[in-house]
């Protein structure tokens, strides 16, 4: 094999290497940021849900006040 063959076998050797490594660190970068965006929308679903039964105490105090209201004031203006 001439010299001229040899270089252009192992560059296109290293070549080759260097694109399946290329490739092979950015399909993990890619996954860590789906991941990551996993784990946010898990976040948010639990901010979400933390902030929903909050509201819904409140209702429920609200409702309470409401029904209380609304007895005392049928006990003061009996129809």
């Amino acid at each position: 094999m001439s010299f001229a063959a040899k270089t252009t076998f192992t560059l296109c050797c290293s070549v080759s290497i260097g694109i399946i490594v290329y490739v092979h660190y950015n399909q993990e970068s890619q996954r860590k940021q789906l991941h990551l965006g996993v784990e946010r929308d898990i976040q948010r679903q639990e901010q979400r849900k933390i902030q929903n039964l909050y509201m819904l105490e409140q209702q429920k105090l609200l409702t309470k006040e409401l029904r209380e209201a609304n007895k005392l004031e049928n006990y003061e203006t009996p129809a």
